[in-house]
């Protein structure tokens, strides 16, 4: 396999300085995207398909005033690049001005960190295909039927603008799935994972969890809905708690359109809303769960803690909310950390009477933005625990919960792990517990496998 591709710092700030001459405008800003991606897909406990790809593009956005507009292009002769600021000029003269407009950044001190790995970014289609083998050969041995899908990209991403800003990362990721089922199409289980470090990924054990929850869930039979005492995985925790990080718009609070709305008016800052053991960090010195240390604008990100100790710590702030509310902007909560405790799934499984225990969350969607409500079902391994034990697989539930609800029901967490956060199990990088909670709201049941 040759070199992963993608712009180099000096070539990076080259293009966006050259794109800057061609403006006339009174901002410009410039956005620079390349990267490499590779992927191999299996099914039938064979690969299917691989590939390798490279692409980038420029994203050019113009001001005049408070009137802006942005274009896109992925030809990086002179002659185009010229194409795409002019565009984005003559689309800004047209559109109506934007009274939130903030202007452009300028110089910004970032912190020294990117989310690059070596063994990513070098990973070859036969390290790939190995990995992939480390599933598909068990699975054949024990006449069950692996499907998946990895991916793994390298890239870089600069923002410029005519301010005299410049940012620069390059940024590693890899995201591996598998689902395997048994020959009658009763049973199946999952598992995945993603990391910035390739050598982190434990192919062996991800495709050892999904063959033994395909064995354990065939002939499920069917529970009563109702509250029900559960033990979530790591993955159906980040499901739901990604619903809540996404939901920390400190505008949205304040206007009183979310659960963080405070009654009379502002929002919960301050105020404990979760279990106390519950804390939440954004740290990008942490190499588990490190991010670009820069957002599109070129805005800094910071760490930051958003509940601790069960209280409301930060909401996210944009430059221009931040402004208005004599405050600092803060980033967006890309990848976080969750404490967790020191119980491990075995000993809550043994803690447990009765209740269930839930692999993953999938077709999830909102119900009610105001408590955090949504819907969804679980998939790929829900087991029924009565007296200590897991006793039988169980038909697919639907479910109606808040995350706000979960986490101010923990009976037990475990240490955290790292996960994707994403119900299709890609992307959205998080370390987060597994948690055993009460009174979890199953509405009806469900036959699909």
């Amino acid at each position: 396999m040759p070199e992963p591709r993608y712009l180099s710092r000096a070539d990076a700030e080259a293009l966006a300085q050259k794109v800057l001459s061609f403006s006339t405008a009174d901002e410009a800003r410039v956005n620079i995207n390349s990267a490499t991606e590779g992927n191999t897909r299996f099914a039938v406990n064979q690969v299917s398909t691989a590939g390798d790809a490279y692409d980038a593009n420029i994203s050019v956005t113009s001001a005049f005033g408070k009137k802006t507009a942005s274009a896109t292009t992925n030809r990086f002769d002179d002659e185009s690049l010229r194409q795409v600021v002019q565009t984005s000029e003559r689309l800004a003269r047209l559109v109506p001005e934007d009274p939130e407009y903030m202007g452009e950044l300028p110089p910004q001190q970032y912190l020294p960190v990117e989310p690059f790995f070596e063994s990513t970014a070098n990973l070859t289609p036969e390290q790939r295909a190995r990995a992939v083998m480390e599933i598909t050969a068990p699975a054949a041995r024990q006449n069950l039927i692996s499907t998946g899908f990895l991916t793994h990209f390298a890239g870089s991403q600069a923002v410029a603008n005519k301010r005299g800003l410049f940012a620069y990362a390059r940024a590693t990721g890899v995201s591996f799935t598998t689902t395997v089922r048994t020959p009658d199409g009763t049973g199946s289980g999952w598992a995945g994972g993603g990391e910035n470090d390739f050598r982190q990924m434990n192919f062996a054990q991800l495709g050892e969890r999904a063959i033994r929850k395909a064995e354990l869930s065939r002939n499920p039979r069917a529970v009563e809905p109702g509250e029900w005492t559960v033990i979530l995985e790591p993955t159906a925790v980040a499901n739901l708690v990604n619903l809540m990080m996404f939901s920390m718009n400190a505008r949205n609070a304040d206007e009183g359109r979310s659960f963080f709305s405070k009654q009379g008016g502002g929002n919960k800052i301050g105020e404990k809303f979760l279990d106390e053991r519950v804390t939440i960090t954004t740290d990008l010195t942490d190499p588990r769960t490190v991010t670009l240390p820069f957002s599109g604008e070129g805005l800094p990100n910071a760490p930051m803690t958003w509940v601790e100790n069960g209280v409301l710590k930060n909401l996210v702030y944009n430059r221009f909310w931040a402004a208005r509310n004599n405050r600092q902007p803060t980033g967006f909560p890309a990848a976080y950390r969750m404490s967790g405790g020191n119980s491990s799934v075995e000993e809550m499984i043994r803690s447990t009477d009765r209740g269930l225990l839930v692999t993953r969350l999938w077709y999830i969607r909102p119900v009610d933005p105001r408590t955090i409500l949504f819907t969804g079902l679980t998939r790929d391994g829900t087991f029924l625990i009565e007296n200590g034990r897991i006793t039988s697989a169980v038909k697919n539930l639907r479910w109606n919960e808040s995350p706000i609800f979960l986490l101010n029901n923990i009976e037990m967490m475990s240490e955290p792990v790292r996960v994707n956060a994403s119900e299709d199990g890609a992307g959205g990088a998080v370390m987060v517990p597994a948690i055993k909670a009460r009174d979890f709201t199953f509405t009806s049941l469900s036959d699909a496998v």
